[in-house]
């Protein structure tokens, strides 16, 4: 899977990237079929909201449209790790509708041949 890690008024720290990675790993992990990840970490300056300054946003490619989640909080590691569970929900959501999708074309053809045969 390719990798791509963007800051923006954040320094970028050894242990900081090894936590990003870390997380990605169990998305790759749940579904081995991701094909990027782009995550930006970014600082906010503003003041709008003192209490979340720290924004994370990660977008997976994979086939069909992307995954894509954002979050803000105070502390960077919090945001990452509440991000990388949003997008945990929503990759097991797609393996889940996958699945089902599949149970029911199996189903269905299985009805047919059950009809066909009688």
């Amino acid at each position: 899977m390719k990798f791509i890690l963007t800051t923006h008024n954040v320094t970028l720290t050894e242990a900081l990237e090894q936590h990003v990675l870390a997380r990605i790993e169990k998305l790759e992990h749940i579904d081995r079929w991701l094909i990027d990840a782009r995550v930006c970490l970014e600082k906010d300056h503003t003041g709008k909201s003192p209490d979340k300054t720290y924004k994370c946003s990660i977008r997976l490619g994979i086939r069909g449209n992307d995954l894509f989640a954002e979050d803000r909080e105070a502390d960077l590691y919090a945001a990452v790790d509440l991000t990388v569970k949003k997008l945990e929900q929503q990759v097991r959501a797609k393996h889940s509708r996958a699945k089902a999708k599949k149970h029911k074309v199996a189903a269905r053809l299985k009805e047919k041949v059950r009809s066909a045969t009688l």
